[in-house]
């Protein structure tokens, strides 16, 4: 029984020296072969070299080292598409992530009663106030909208069975949402909760702005809603538009009154004009992502990496 531990990295040299120290002493405890493999996302401070000298002094290390930033979800399917174990997990490697929850996650799936052990923050402590509340509303709104639930503290770190893992490698869409992902291949979860632990060093690579645009791609990849929303406002606002018509002509021929007031006419164009404007906004999204996927380009290239046998493009 092998187990693989993926470790998505972009500009962690001060962290992944601790991240290494205090999964390894967790992973010798545990008594289970493991191999470590750690995805450099295109980092600029040296990353990449300190994934070297590890690999170097520890034969468990692989690196794979992506050919430029492809982004966070990019480097977990490289990860995916290599890992060998029968076990498979993927964590952080800001400590925010836990080591010490390996093990208890390992004891789940051996029991056999479950097929991934999920991590689940039950506090955001430490956090910005402002973006834990945007946060909550996201997953709010994100399960009202979607079939596929997302559970509200859910991280990306999880250890999964061997089956779990490559159904998420069969699904090669482009615009990946793993957190969608791993609630829609379905499986046993069992959630393991924790407290919010802060970064050991370094800052969060996710703006606000970034934070945003991830939400916007987790509904479109899992929602028609807005499709919906979209289609339902047109058709309100068609019936609205005949009956005001109606009313115009009607009150033409029976009172000769053209129904002055030019200034309230302007206010009505421009709003309708701006709704219009949002809603071709989101049908946009839509085609934006379909576009995206026509294309089929690579998830991610691999550029280096001490394994020969790794899977460099897909």
């Amino acid at each position: 029984m092998l187990l693989s531990l993926i470790v998505p990295c972009y500009n962690e040299r001060e962290a992944l020296p601790r991240f290494y120290e205090a999964c390894s002493a967790v992973l010798k405890k545990m008594d289970c072969p493991y191999e470590l493999l750690l995805v450099d996302d295109g980092s600029t401070d040296g990353t990449l070299d300190l994934m070297k000298t590890l690999a170097e002094k520890d034969s468990r290390v692989t690196y794979l080292a992506l050919s430029r930033n492809f982004g966070k979800e990019a480097a977990m399917y490289a990860g995916f598409c290599n890992a060998k174990g029968d076990y498979v997990a993927v964590m952080d490697a800001d400590m925010q992530d836990p080591p010490e929850l390996l093990p208890v996650m390992l004891e789940k799936l051996q029991s056999g009663a479950y097929d991934c052990a999920a991590a689940r923050r039950v506090t955001r402590a430490g956090e910005p106030k402002i973006r834990s509340l945007f946060a909550r509303l996201f997953y709010k709104l994100v399960n009202r909208m979607s079939d596929t639930e997302i559970v509200d503290g859910a991280r990306d770190f999880r250890l999964m069975k061997r089956d779990m893992v490559d159904a998420i490698v069969a699904m090669s869409e482009y615009n990946r949402f793993s957190k969608g992902l791993f609630g829609w291949v379905g499986f046993r979860t069992c959630w393991v909760p924790y407290e919010n632990v802060e970064r050991v060093a370094g800052r969060s690579k996710w703006s606000f702005w970034g934070l945003t645009k991830y939400a916007v791609d987790g509904v479109v990849s899992f929602s028609q809603t807005p499709l919906r929303f979209v289609s339902l406002f047109g058709f309100i606002m068609t019936a609205v538009a005949f009956i005001m018509l109606a009313f115009v002509i009607i009150r033409k021929l029976i009172f000769g009154d053209p129904v002055a007031g030019w200034a309230s006419t302007m206010s009505v164009i421009i709003f309708v004009s701006g709704i219009q404007l949002f809603c071709l906004g989101i049908i946009g999204q839509y085609l934006a992502k379909t576009y995206l996927e026509t294309k089929r380009r690579p998830h991610f290239i691999i550029s280096e990496s001490n394994s020969p046998d790794v899977t460099k493009i897909k």
